[in-house]
Order: C-alpha cells, then sequence, then structure tokens
C-alpha cells in the first residue's frame, strides 16, 4: 500500500503586503486585496473588494457600473498565481504565471460595486511548468462567474 505525501498545513490570512509579494501586478491590475486561505497543493480562497473608485466603472457602464467579466477571469487567474507560487515554493523568485487558456467562462451576475468577490480556485493539474485550474467567483453565496484555465511557469522575458 503507497503512502501518501502529509498535506502541508494551511497558510493564511495573508495581507496585500503578501499578496504583491506573490504577484507582480499593481494597481490598477491588482485584483486581489486578501488571501484568506491556500492549501498548498490544492486551493486558494481569495478576496476583491470592489469599489466606486475602480477606473474601469467610468466606462463600463456609466450609470450602470459593473465589473466586466474578463476582469473577474483576471482576478481568478491572479489568485490561482498565488496558489501556484506558494504551493511550488517559488515565491520571491522573480517567476511569472501567464495564462496559456481559458476555457467554460461563465457570468452568472453582476459584479457591482460596494461587494466582497470570494475567489476560489483549486489545481485540476500541476506540473512544474504547465498548471490547469477550476475558479468560482462569489458575491456571498451566489456564484456570479466561473471559469477553468490553464498558467505556464515561466521567467520574465528578458529586458
Amino acid at each position: 500500500m503507497s503512502e501518501e505525501a502529509p498535506q502541508r498545513p494551511a497558510i493564511g490570512p495573508l495581507d496585500i503586503g503578501r499578496v504583491m509579494a506573490a504577484l507582480p501586478h499593481r494597481y490598477p491590475m491588482l485584483l486581489v486585496d486578501r488571501v484568506e486561505e491556500i492549501i498548498p497543493d490544492k486551493s486558494i480562497t481569495a478576496t476583491k473588494a470592489v469599489t466606486i473608485n475602480e477606473g474601469f466603472f467610468q466606462g463600463h457602464f456609466p450609470g450602470r457600473p459593473i465589473m466586466p467579466g474578463v476582469l473577474i477571469v483576471e482576478a481568478l487567474a491572479q489568485a490561482a498565481g498565488i496558489l501556484a507560487v506558494e504551493s511550488l515554493g517559488l515565491a520571491g523568485t522573480g517567476k511569472l504565471v501567464y495564462f496559456m487558456a481559458i476555457d467554460e467562462a461563465k457570468f452568472r451576475k453582476p459584479v457591482e460595486p460596494g461587494v466582497l468577490l470570494t475567489l476560489k480556485v483549486e489545481f485540476v493539474q500541476k506540473r512544474s511548468s504547465v498548471c490547469k485550474f477550476k475558479g468560482q467567483a462569489f458575491l456571498g453565496d451566489v456564484l456570479a462567474a466561473e471559469a477553468s484555465f490553464t498558467a505556464m511557469i515561466a521567467d520574465p522575458p528578458k529586458a
């Protein structure tokens, strides 16, 4: 009978400083404000505080502000990036996590200013340089959006 590797303890919460240490993104493209919990090699739960001060609300849409779906998927991808670098021991190495594919994206409820968007992402497949994820964004208990995506972990481009 084979033995499974012992599960590493959960990590979290991570404040914005730790989030910024794990991701290269900065305002206005940093879309994860806090990590509630990381279960290494398995999943992450993070939060995006959606405020009216977000620049995209000026044009999407005047009089009816709604967070663009592509930015919800980006927020899920950023949470996945944190999960990947923390699980693979790459935090602080300068490695970047690049989108390769987005599949089965569905948008079920508009995300408006003044809400906390809960981002839940889990590994579907994990390798050293390519990972697959499934992500869901919630408004409370209500599913707002979901997508499956693939990302590549690589060195940043040379200057």
